[in-house]
């Protein structure tokens, strides 16, 4: 079994365990993409939206699975709602890469409402913290999480709430494939799980860590 295979098998056991939890589907559709399995991955990132309907980012990639799966039509709605969420949240990249996506298929991105751009301005002027994982406002953390620069990312853009979730579910990692921290290999095992369950790598690498 390749370790996509093993990924794909531990989130599908951890959304059967947890089925609310849409970090879980998330995690879950992610590695389905991964695995060009994008029927799945469409299924799975569509339980997410339902469950966090202001994830902007799975209705982002729930569009682009249900593009590859051929389901070009179907994709136009979720990419249309992901669109207007993306904008009332001010969630710039995800928002212009569903416009691209609707591009790819023809279709232009819809005109806003009034109230969607007031929502966005009246957001971003209150200064509120929106964790860029689940796009909820919160709180940010009184400091990173640990050294180094994936804890200074952590503490700039993931909210206590969303980080408090991730020790419950770090918790279930742990306890599933029984690590033991002080094994190097374990702590590799645990950490990689943290970084995909709070999107680090992805957002880091595509310029949000800056």
């Amino acid at each position: 079994m390749s370790d996509l295979e093993r990924r794909i098998a531990q989130f599908e056991r951890m959304a059967s365990a947890d089925p609310n939890n849409e970090m879980a589907h998330f995690s879950l559709g992610n590695a389905y993409l991964q695995a060009d399995r994008a029927a799945e991955a469409a299924g799975s990132f569509e339980q997410c939206v339902r469950i966090a309907p202001e994830m902007s980012k799975a209705y982002q990639l729930c569009g682009e699975a249900m593009i590859k799966a051929g389901w070009a039509d179907k994709a136009v709605a979720t990419l249309e709602k992901g669109y207007e969420v993306a904008a009332g949240k001010g969630d710039r990249m995800p928002q212009e890469a569903i416009a691209r996506l609707l591009e790819s298929i023809g279709r232009e991105p819809p005109k806003l409402a009034a109230e969607v751009e007031q929502k966005a301005e009246e957001l971003r002027a209150s200064g509120t913290f929106v964790c860029q994982r689940t796009g909820r406002p919160g709180h940010q953390l009184d400091r990173p999480p640990f050294k180094g620069p994936v804890g200074e990312w952590i503490h700039g853009h993931i909210s206590a709430e969303t980080w408090k979730d991730w020790i419950g579910q770090g918790t279930k990692v742990i306890n599933e494939l029984r690590l033991d921290l002080s094994r190097d290999q374990d702590a590799e095992t645990y950490d990689r799980h943290m970084r995909e369950y709070l999107g680090v790598d992805e957002m880091m690498a595509s310029g949000t860590g800056g």
